[in-house]
């Protein structure tokens, strides 16, 4: 099973986040989950990378793959077990990350979402995953916090 993420490339809560993710990170994992998807980009992808880092400790046969938006850009892989890179060659490059951010969400069963405000990519994310249906794992939070 595919696991992806969506969060906000900044963020107030981190240390709940990252409670939030050990909480539920071990039960999907024994569920199933063995690839978790990743953007590597922002607070949240880097809170949802270590997660899944720390889970390798118990989990080893788990992989955290870095799915990129660009092929000419450095990107530092090696906290990751790999990268792919989907089918964006004709994509323009101000598109490239909404439509990386698709393909993660369509090549996933379950999302697990960071967002907390309705504006910006990743709460664009999260409305295409909630209208393809995926499972989603959304981080609680109370109105008017963020």
């Amino acid at each position: 099973m595919n696991v992806t993420f969506c969060g906000h490339s900044k963020i107030n809560q981190t240390a709940g986040f990252s409670k939030w993710l050990d909480m539920i990170l071990p039960s999907l994992i024994e569920g199933g989950a063995t690839t978790f998807y990743l953007g590597g980009y922002g607070a949240f992808d880097g809170l949802a990378a270590a997660a899944v880092r720390k889970q390798k400790e118990t989990y080893p046969h788990i992989e955290l793959i870095l799915v990129l938006a660009y092929l000419n850009r450095d990107i530092d892989a090696s906290r990751y077990d790999s990268t792919t890179y989907p089918p964006l060659e004709t994509v323009p490059p101000r598109y490239a990350i909404v439509k990386r951010n698709e393909w993660m969400v369509s090549e996933s069963s379950v999302v697990i979402s960071g967002v907390t405000h309705s504006w910006g990519g990743a709460a664009k994310t999260l409305e295409f995953a909630q209208r393809k249906k995926k499972v989603i794992f959304q981080y609680p939070t109370q109105a008017g916090k963020e």
